[in-house]
């Protein structure tokens, strides 16, 4: 796994989660760009899956690793239903729950890649 570009990950994933607090905050629904900004994340995770799966080998705890990264390609889109599902200021607040937790599992990620077998 690279860890430049899990550090981006998680940036960028931070960023969608301040975007999605401050339209909660100004009670407005899920728009375009909080779509565009979860179909972006799920991209990068996708794109941090394959990175990811191609160097398993390395890793002590598969089991665990797997699963983090199973969750973190399957929270964009659970997002995306349920803030689409929401029309009040607590679609973007699942959207800014979903994307926090996308960078928090992506931090562990990289702890779990980087334990020593």
């Amino acid at each position: 796994m690279n860890g430049a570009y899990s550090g981006w990950l998680i940036g960028a994933a931070l960023l969608l989660a301040l975007v999605a607090v401050v339209t909660a905050v100004r009670d407005r629904p899920m728009g375009p760009v909080l779509l565009a900004g979860l179909g972006l994340l799920e991209i990068a995770v996708l794109v941090q899956a394959g990175f990811a799966l191609a160097g398993i080998g390395h890793v002590a705890e598969k089991a665990t690793f797997v699963g983090y990264l199973a969750g973190t390609v399957v929270i964009p889109p659970a997002a995306v239903w349920w803030g689409r599902a929401e029309r009040t200021r607590w679609g973007p607040g699942v959207i800014a729950v979903a994307a926090f937790t996308v960078a928090v599992m992506t931090g562990r990620l990289l702890q779990v890649w980087d334990m020593v077998p």
